[in-house]
């Protein structure tokens, strides 16, 4: 999508406190050897955090994103592409960071498989795709 890799890079430098947290975690191979880009694009999305490796994306946000039909709309773009979608409030990043962190190692390591909708976290599994799906 033109234009979104700039955009990417305007968000990189405005992130919020749970953002900054949350990378000073993750970058440079940090959180169990896993490497994270920051405010990437996906499609015509820009992911908070992205593991290209485990196909993994991260989601960082406030209440106003509560029942947000724009955030649906892009987990399913996400998960049909082959991607999961980990998604935590920003409030809980900077209240619980070893918990979040936790959690995280679990989905990367293969522990957390299913589909989870709780007040404190959302998981959405990635749609695999079959031989004759390609």
């Amino acid at each position: 999508m033109p234009g979104s890799t700039s955009r990417a890079r305007r968000l990189r430098s405005a992130g919020n406190q749970a953002e900054a947290l949350l990378w000073t975690e993750v970058k440079a191979r940090r959180l169990n050897g896993f490497k994270f880009v920051r405010q990437s694009p996906v499609g015509p999305y820009i992911v908070d955090f992205l593991c290209r490796e485990k196909r993994l994306m991260i989601e960082l946000d406030g209440s106003q994103h509560a029942g947000s039909a724009d955030d649906e709309r892009r987990d399913a773009f996400l998960t049909a592409q082959g991607y999961a979608v980990l998604g935590f409030w920003s409030a809980d990043m900077v209240r619980d960071r070893p918990t979040v962190l936790a959690t995280i190692v679990e989905v990367l390591e293969g522990r957390l498989t299913e589909n989870t909708n709780a007040p404190d976290l959302k998981y959405k599994v990635a749609i695999r795709r079959g031989r004759g799906d390609d």
